[in-house]
């Protein structure tokens, strides 16, 4: 799985792709607010972000986030690698340093499937594909409303 922080800078990007514009900067308050995330935390996210030129930023009263030309084409994988590295494609899954398919530990056979197959899919997807989803009502960003699950 992804990292929490992975996470966040994806659901960042894409609220992004779906607000922002050269005209229409989105602040760091009103991304965390609407993404639930500790501002600090998401202004260090989106930071790291902006210096791997994923995103644009600009300071003063009408700054903010916003995408460039990169951003929509961005495969999620170049994200997962500017927020954590790619070592968790290469790592053992129990952390032992000598594991590999000529060594494997216990969990390989079962796990570097799915690893390669994760790897695989944040490769070929892409931010603009994942914004289409939200767009479609096929899958949601924020998190869910307080009033979830209470009755009315």
């Amino acid at each position: 799985m992804i990292s929490k922080t992975s996470g966040y800078a994806i659901r960042g990007l894409v609220y992004l792709a779906l607000k922002s514009s050269d005209h229409h900067k989105i602040g760091i308050h009103e991304l965390a607010e609407e993404l639930g995330v500790p501002q600090p935390f998401l202004g260090k996210i989106m930071q790291g972000l902006v210096r791997r030129e994923i995103i644009s930023s600009t300071k003063g009263p009408n700054g903010g986030f916003y995408i460039n030309e990169r951003t929509l084409h961005t495969p999620i994988i170049d994200v997962v690698d500017a927020i954590d590295g790619l070592g968790m494609f290469r790592r053992c899954f129990l952390g032992l340093p000598e594991c590999d398919s000529h060594n494997p530990c216990p969990l390989h056979s079962h796990v570097v499937s799915f690893r390669d197959s994760l790897y695989d899919t944040l490769h070929s997807l892409s931010v603009q594909e994942m914004v289409a989803h939200v767009e479609q009502g096929e899958s949601v960003l924020s998190r869910l409303p307080k009033s979830f699950g209470e009755s009315t």
